[in-house]
């Protein structure tokens, strides 16, 4: 923009008045209007976007940076009500048409000053018989602060949890999995590390202490995992599986591991991998993947390649049937990448994708609901949640009796071209015919955000950036602050802001639950030319680690549940009183994507030292899988044991079957 093309493109439209303003807007008109005045060229001091040798425009500094164009209809009660909508305290008009939303301490930040009233003169466009604000002057409101939208939570000491350095890495890792042996795989993407690396390694969270004890080099792994899906399977070996990746023979990956050996044990076994004989019926790059009601394992759309054809299909594994073209993921690529997949108490497949979420039938795949638009950003409803505009999504508890529909959660994301990162949480209960989208304000604005389901039913946010999008060089301002979510407190009031830590987290950065309680954070290869490949390991402490309180212990001899069936299990230390227990899915984290997260605090009743848990009710309420088994006295989480529950109905413990027999399989 300079003030010559925007003279002569006001000249081309049949306007006799031109301006400029901000460096790149050019304003039209026949007349001066609303009040508008001469003044000195000194007031204009921004150079213009065109040729930096001249200014253009007043350097006014905004108060608010939220702006919403209302050309037809601003009125304060329109503005204010979008305003308020997102949980901005503080809102104004604006030049008639603009509405622009913030906070009432961004106003002494700022620099802003108030004026008199008079100086607001342009008619509101929905209400011309009322002000809405005028030339660098803003009609102004706020909301009391003794009834305030929010309330965030400002922990101190303990409280705050503590980001603690865990072990210096060995990889930058695409995707974390806590295996059922208690150990963490760690695989990263083609190329990251040295040229020798074998990109997959194993960590023993006990021999920390001992960088070589703690690390385990693993092979197998022939294709390139850049950008793919993975899961603990149901099987009664718990194997790891990746699928789809990077690249030709890549993209068709699926990949094996078969945990062994212990904590504090030697393990040995490697990644299987068979391209030749097992693969994907499509390639895809960014795909996402569930285990199903009936064990089997969903695979969800992706790319051929970086900026290439879409796959907009599903398919089963073990092979099912052809692959279900989806005219949903066709329509909505490239923004739609590693959608989040969930099984609903209902049976139906909750599909979250781009700023769209829909309900599948189970055995047809149709939709059998659209559900409402996810909202997206006070001043851009189409800001989206999924790659390259990458948020996070969670389940939210699910508590025995189980007749309370369960909650989605989804936190922060981004738009596309100019990005404004999403600064908040929203969501719906899909089984719920008549619930609509419930929008809570986050702390800061966070893309590429990793959650991390807690064992007393919290969620920590972590790691991501303040701007920009997902992917190599396109984020900055790392958002170095944590936050934990508690569904249990009121909405909006259920975000405290927690630690900080000084390692930057962006791209390929993965949070993770241990078996500890202790959440995992990892990874971060950028790319940006400022914030490093990230090897260090981290762990965030939550407050009931730093409590000083003991955990309780317990032993367990069932370690595989049939579904309703009662547990006896032998509490040997703790106060049985206020007991309770969780059930915390087996996950792979990636991407924002927590892949097999489930939260599911089940019946429970205690005598003397023994608790009887009672298995969920069916393998809607629970998938079949592994799940991590915590007892809680009071707040405070024990160390976890793994438990099977629902067997493995599609026999994924016999497949896949090669001529080579190029797989370990555990049988079912």
């Amino acid at each position: 923009m300079t003030n010559e093309k925007c003279i002569a493109a006001c000249q081309a439209a049949g306007y006799t008045v031109a301006g400029t303003e901000y460096g790149k807007e050019c304003y039209c008109g026949k007349a001066v209007i609303n009040g508008g005045q001469n003044t000195t060229d000194s007031q204009c001091s921004i150079s213009c976007a065109g040729d930096p040798t001249k200014n253009e425009g007043v350097n006014n500094t905004r108060l608010w940076k939220y702006k919403i164009n209302l050309p037809a209809n601003n009125t304060a009660t329109e503005c204010l009500s979008r305003c308020s909508k997102f949980g901005f305290m503080a809102g104004g008009m604006e030049y008639g048409q603009e509405c622009w939303c913030g906070d009432v301490v961004d106003i002494e930040n700022n620099g802003g000053t108030l004026k008199p009233e008079s100086d607001c003169k342009t008619p509101c466009p929905g209400h011309p018989g009322y002000v809405c604000g005028g030339g660098s002057r803003l009609t102004y409101y706020a909301w009391s602060l003794t009834d305030p939208l929010y309330k965030w939570t400002y922990a101190s000491g303990n409280d705050a949890g503590n980001y603690k350095f865990f072990v210096p890495g060995v990889v930058v890792p695409l995707m974390t999995t806590v295996g059922i042996n208690g150990k963490i795989t760690f695989v990263e993407k083609a190329g990251t590390g040295p040229p020798n690396s074998t990109g997959a390694f194993e960590l023993d969270p006990s021999l920390t202490n001992n960088f070589t004890a703690a690390w385990r080099t693993m092979r197998g792994i022939k294709t390139d995992v850049f950008c793919s899906a993975g899961l603990v399977l149901p099987d009664k070996a718990g194997r790891q599986i990746t699928v789809g990746g990077w690249s030709g023979t890549s993209t068709f990956g699926v990949r094996l591991y078969w945990p062994d050996g212990g904590i504090g044990q030697k393990s040995v076994n490697d990644w299987q991998e068979n391209a030749a004989e097992v693969k994907l019926q499509k390639g895809r790059w960014y795909p996402s993947a569930m285990i199903m009601s009936n064990g089997s394992m969903l695979v969800v759309g992706g790319e051929t390649g970086s900026n290439s054809a879409a796959v907009p299909s599903v398919e089963i594994l073990p092979k099912a049937g052809p692959v279900i073209d989806m005219d949903w993921l066709l329509r909505t690529d490239p923004l739609n990448l590693y959608p989040f997949l969930f099984v609903l108490p209902s049976g139906g497949i909750f599909v979250g994708y781009y700023n769209e979420a829909r309900i599948l039938d189970p055995v047809t795949l149709d939709t059998v609901r659209t559900l409402p638009q996810i909202p997206g950003n006070v001043d851009n409803p189409n800001a989206g949640r999924t790659y390259p505009l990458e948020g996070a999504a969670m389940m939210m508890p699910q508590k025995a009796p189980y007749t309370e529909p369960v909650t989605m959660l989804i936190c922060g994301g981004s738009t596309v071209g100019p990005s404004t990162v999403t600064d908040n949480c929203v969501s719906i209960q899909p089984d719920n015919p008549s619930s609509n989208w419930t929008i809570e304000r986050m702390p800061s604005q966070r893309v590429m955000p990793c959650i991390a389901a807690l064992p007393d039913g919290t969620y920590l946010i972590a790691n991501g950036a303040q701007k920009g999008v997902a992917g190599f060089g396109l984020a900055n301002t790392p958002n170095l602050n944590a936050v934990l979510y508690d569904p249990s407190k009121p909405v909006n009031q259920r975000m405290t802001i927690m630690a900080n830590t000084t390692v930057a987290r962006l791209y390929h950065s993965e949070a993770i639950l241990m078996q500890d309680g202790r959440v995992l954070i990892s990874g971060s290869d950028p790319q940006d030319g400022k914030n490093p490949e990230e090897y260090r390991v981290e762990v965030f402490e939550p407050p009931y680690a730093l409590s000083g309180l003991p955990k309780p212990t317990f032993t367990i001899v069932n370690k595989d549940w049939a579904y309703g069936q009662s547990v006896t299990i032998t509490i040997t230390s703790g106060n049985t009183a206020n007991m309770r227990a969780s059930l915390m899915g087996a996950v792979s984290s990636t991407h924002g994507n927590s892949m097999g997260q489930r939260t599911i605090f089940p019946e429970i009743s205690c005598g003397g030292g023994t608790c009887t848990v009672t298995a969920p009710p069916n393998n809607k309420i629970c998938p079949p899988g592994w799940f991590q088994l915590f007892v809680l006295d009071g707040p405070t989480p024990s160390v976890s044991t793994w438990v099977r529950i629902g067997g493995d109905p599609a026999q994924l413990g016999n497949w896949p079957v090669t001529t080579k027999n190029s797989f370990k399989l555990p049988g079912v």
